[in-house]
């Protein structure tokens, strides 16, 4: 019993491929993800699991150049363990461009930390790291210190190449030039290491 138990458990967090039903621009439609070092929970909202380094839930089938990205996201406000995003322009699991954010960062008093909350990054070349390091204050910004760490926020991502602008709850908090040289690619749902995230209300146009 105890072999089926784990045997069922491994399959749940293997298989990277799932398909499943959720209100997408107001209408009911099928989303197939592919999963790269993340489970997922399934149900109306897009939960993918913590785990070691980054996460990410391609949309299979789905290509994405120019345009806009709008979602709802949650993370917690738990220190350096909640990193929740949008990957897009992707060639690969290891190459594309992201916009992610640290909730933990949104509402404390150190103006320094505040800074920290929504972040650009292209990789592999560009991390965080590399980024703070090189360009400090360039890449990263803060967000509305009222919007709360442990419950859901609106996301819009303006990509006109290669301009990139990001809206927290209607309010622009970062304008950047991508570093990346792909103009298109695929998009997906994002995670830091040691992170959780969840998602609704994809809309991309």
């Amino acid at each position: 019993m105890l072999s089926a138990i784990n045997s069922h458990t491994m399959l749940r967090y293997i298989t990277i491929t799932f398909t499943f039903l959720l209100f997408l621009t107001g209408s009911l439609a099928a989303q197939e993800l592919r999963l790269v070092n993340r489970g997922l929970i399934k149900d109306s909202v897009v939960h993918l699991t913590a785990g070691p380094g980054a996460g990410i839930a391609w949309i299979n089938n789905k290509e994405f150049a120019n345009g806009t990205i709008e979602f709802d996201v949650k993370g917690k406000d738990i220190l350096q363990k909640s990193f929740v995003g949008i990957a897009f322009h992707g060639v690969n699991d290891s190459t594309y461009d992201a916009v992610y954010f640290r909730p933990f960062n949104f509402q404390v008093p150190e103006a320094g930390r505040r800074k920290h909350s929504v972040q650009y990054i292209s990789m592999p070349a560009h991390d965080w790291e590399r980024l703070r390091t090189e360009f400090p204050g360039k890449y990263e910004n803060e967000i509305d210190p009222t919007t709360d760490p442990n419950k859901w926020f609106h996301v819009k991502v303006i990509v006109t190449s290669p301009e990139v602008s990001v809206f927290v709850n209607g309010q622009r908090c970062l304008t950047v030039s991508q570093l990346s040289t792909q103009k298109t690619g695929m998009i997906g749902y994002w995670v830091g290491a040691s992170s959780a995230g969840a998602w609704k209300n994809l809309k991309i146009n």
